[in-house]
């Protein structure tokens, strides 16, 4: 009976282990990607002013609603929880980014052509956010949420896991520039909703296994994280950019 208490024991920490290198293969990919999508980034913003393709959509979205940030807050805030609060939290949560991104996009696009927003406006509404937060993160001032304190409950669901944690404010604004952007085409408006859905699910996985993440590849994510930070930056100081240009602020090659 011990012997075999013994290998079901191995056999689940196995299953374990290839579940959390997994997870930490599909987080740091997109990542790896990021050195060539920075060296054509100029062009895809000033592309999907009028198209957009899924893989740019993805990198974009990765780095506003992607897993990476979520681990330090999701483990503090559970700490001393078990598996099933955890889980349970982190499936509440997920649900409640669904519900907060789909109304968000709906709103924002249905706003923004109410009040005839241009896209170079939105998008250098956007670019303005998500300069300002990821040179903020860059910087080193840290979140308040990871040195969260207090009891660890399904009331964190909703506020700060759901939002700021994993919907960030800057996340919400590229996905209203998507949203407008699509303009009504279906296809477009399915790749979005897949991408977004992906990366919820991946965000997902990550607070399910965010423990032995953090303990097993801590120190490489803390890399990935400056890594993570310092792409923001130049992402939105190159959407500023580009969208300076198209609105004829800044001479420069816009066809």
């Amino acid at each position: 009976m011990i012997q075999k208490t013994n290998r079901r024991g191995m056999l689940r920490s196995r299953l374990r282990t290839a579940a959390v290198v997994l997870l930490f293969s599909a987080l740091s990919t997109p990542l790896l990607l990021q050195a060539e999508a920075f060296a054509q980034v100029a062009d895809e913003v000033r592309i999907s002013m009028t198209s957009f393709g899924p893989r740019r959509v993805f990198l974009l979205l990765f780095l506003m609603l992607g897993p990476i940030k979520i681990l330090m807050p999701f483990v503090a805030m559970t700490k001393g929880a078990d598996a099933v609060l955890r889980g349970r939290l982190a499936t509440r949560a997920m649900v409640y980014s669904i519900i907060i991104l789909l109304l968000a996009g709906l709103f924002g696009r249905v706003m923004m052509a109410n009040f005839n927003v241009s896209v170079p406006v939105l998008a250098l509404a956007g670019g303005l956010v998500l300069f300002l937060v990821a040179l903020k993160q860059t910087l080193g001032s840290g979140s308040a949420l990871q040195q969260f304190q207090g009891e660890p409950g399904l009331h964190l669901a909703m506020s700060p896991l759901a939002f700021p944690t994993i919907v960030t404010p800057y996340g919400i604004a590229a996905l209203i520039v998507f949203a407008t952007l699509a303009n009504g085409d279906r296809s477009a408006e399915l790749m979005i909703a897949v991408i977004v859905l992906i990366i919820l699910a991946m965000d997902w996985l990550a607070m399910i296994f965010a423990a032995q993440i953090l303990r097993w590849f801590g120190t490489a994510l803390q890399i990935f994280a400056v890594v993570l930070g310092i792409g923001q930056v130049a992402i939105g100081l190159q959407v500023i950019f580009q969208s300076l240009i198209l609105l004829g602020f800044v001479a420069g090659e816009t066809g």
